[in-house]
């Protein structure tokens, strides 16, 4: 039953587009393949629009098409750059955000420009989004140039300030330097990483979850899942206080990617970890209300 909340994928009516390692996105057949036998029912697809994610581009329209053809599992998500439309902050992204939205888009993500949270560009961004009442999913980078990501500083207060900013506005969190703030010992040096070892108090990401009922959390890739399986403790109690909030989701994206969150859910509830409530929220209720299906 779940709806997996982050996805990426390419058309088979594209040559392969590989990447210099090597991986490529999966198709929507490997995908289905890969996740319908674990219990997924829909994928909601990005599209990478921002040039700082990789070697290459890709279309609102490619997502569009895989929808159109597989409108049962590919759930498409509009992506915008909000250096599009001339490179202004008074760029009219809205008649944009309006269009997809028209054509099926549930929302928008993933948004990886290389830009800080109180860039112009990026608020212009925000505000339309907020107005057109969407979604967005973020990836954060810990700095500016040789990353992808919005850029901020440890503790978070780029975030902060735009969750403040435009409090109707859903921001579904994700990445390393987002779920690493779960607990209060993080460095510098381990941003962009994986902590390990128990959740300390005075995390910056719980105390935002606190504080603003804007924030919603993508718990896809290992970013996510790190965050609620490194202090087993911790995490059961972080599921069930946020239940309303909180979004499954794998990252897929290579047909080689595996999903231990899907046998970590599982074996949460199979172990009375977790209620079946929580876990029917976090697997598919809480998508559901998010995306008005």
């Amino acid at each position: 039953m779940f709806i997996d909340i982050h996805v990426h994928a390419r058309t088979f009516d594209f040559p392969e587009r590989n990447a210099p390692g090597g991986g490529r996105y999966a198709t929507p057949e490997e995908i289905m393949a890969k996740l319908r036998p674990q219990g997924v029912r829909a994928v909601c697809t990005f599209a990478r629009v921002n040039p700082e994610v990789g070697w290459f581009v890709q279309s609102v329209e490619e997502v569009l098409a895989m929808a159109e053809r597989y409108p049962d599992f590919i759930i498409p998500f509009m992506n915008i750059d909000p250096r599009q439309c001339l490179n202004t902050p008074d760029a009219d992204l809205g008649t944009l955000m309006r269009h997809y939205k028209a054509r099926g888009c549930k929302g928008i993500g993933e948004v990886c420009c290389n830009l800080p949270w109180d860039d112009p560009r990026l608020e212009n961004l925000l505000a339309h989004a907020q107005d057109n009442e969407l979604s967005v999913t973020f990836h954060i980078a810990p700095k500016q140039f040789g990353h992808y990501g919005i850029v901020d500083a440890l503790g978070l207060p780029g975030l902060e300030g735009a969750l403040r900013k435009f409090p109707w506005l859903r921001f579904l969190a994700h990445s390393q330097p987002f779920w690493a703030e779960i607990s209060g010992d993080l460095t510098e040096e381990a941003r962009n990483t994986y902590p390990g070892g128990r959740v300390v108090q005075g995390g910056a990401a719980l105390r935002l979850f606190r504080q603003y009922e804007n924030l919603l959390g993508d718990l896809s890739a290992g970013s996510g899942l790190n965050a609620i399986s490194r202090d087993p403790e911790f995490g059961y109690a972080f599921l069930d206080e946020f239940q309303d909030r909180l979004f499954f989701g794998t990252d897929f994206a290579d047909a080689r990617n595996e999903t231990p969150i899907i046998d970590f859910l599982n074996e949460a509830l199979r172990q009375g970890h977790i209620s079946r409530e929580v876990y029917e929220k976090i697997g598919w209720r809480n998508a559901e209300k998010l995306l008005g299906l």
